[in-house]
């Protein structure tokens, strides 16, 4: 599959994620499942929507001692998931064996990290013990990262450029916040799909634009319309 796009399923209930996922075509795009609708679905969403033919993003971002994040990493894997990710926060030893956790199967899924969460403001830093700047912190994380072999990072719009003048471009830039030109909400630091992919991103999470819309599939084509011909604007 060549689609960026990752559609965010952030939904209280799994009746509702079903539903959109009626409206979509699995060629199109993949699918992100975070703590919100794990917790009241569980690994039968996952499982069910793998059957349907979606590459599952699980966005639970482990962060505990290493031998818990592997076995939940290991677990991951054997439920099928395209990506999982981690806090690159819980250290070097609990990014190694979630590497060496996934390593140990044959069908791996990509293992990224989180860095600074997009909710965190610099005095939140601040407050717990983090000396520098958030750009600081994320590119210090991002380099522990790719050091310990991870496939990539979550980073907000603003980090793509930061992080692709010090990373080459087999690590991964996975970038929520992303939101159509037309599209006017709550988020504060967002950029468009074709800005994001311009900078750098590899993959862009897509929540509300989509989900929220009238026609979600067609939204989902309005978007990969843009970047198609943002792609042969560059060729």
């Amino acid at each position: 599959m060549n689609s960026p796009i990752i559609i965010a399923l952030d939904f209280p209930k799994p009746e509702l994620a079903l539903e959109l996922i009626e409206k979509l075509e699995h060629k199109r795009c993949r699918v992100k499942i975070g703590k919100e609708l794990f917790t009241r679905s569980g690994p039968a969403l996952v499982e069910k929507l793998i059957t349907k033919g979606f590459e599952v993003f699980l966005d639970l971002k482990y962060h505990d001692i290493p031998n818990t994040v592997a076995n939940a990493c290991s677990i991951a894997a054997d439920l099928g998931v395209w990506m999982v990710n981690v806090h690159a926060l819980g250290g070097r030893d609990m990014m190694l064996a979630a590497r060496k956790a996934i390593d140990k199967h044959t069908t791996k899924p990509l293992l990224i990290a989180v860095s600074i969460l997009t909710s965190l403001a610099q005095d939140d830093l601040t407050a717990v013990g983090l000396q520098g700047t958030i750009e600081d912190n994320v590119l210090r994380l991002a380099n522990l990262a790719n050091n310990c072999d991870l496939d990539g990072m979550v980073c907000s719009p603003l980090e793509i450029t930061l992080l692709r003048k010090h990373l080459d471009n087999n690590f991964k830039l996975v970038t929520p916040g992303i939101r159509p030109v037309t599209v006017n909400d709550d988020q504060k630091r967002t950029m468009t799909p074709v800005q994001a992919l311009q900078n750098g991103a590899d993959y862009l999470v897509i929540g509300r634009p989509i989900t929220a819309a009238s026609d979600p599939l067609q939204a989902l084509l309005d978007i990969e319309t843009s970047i198609a011909n943002f792609k042969k604007s560059t060729k």
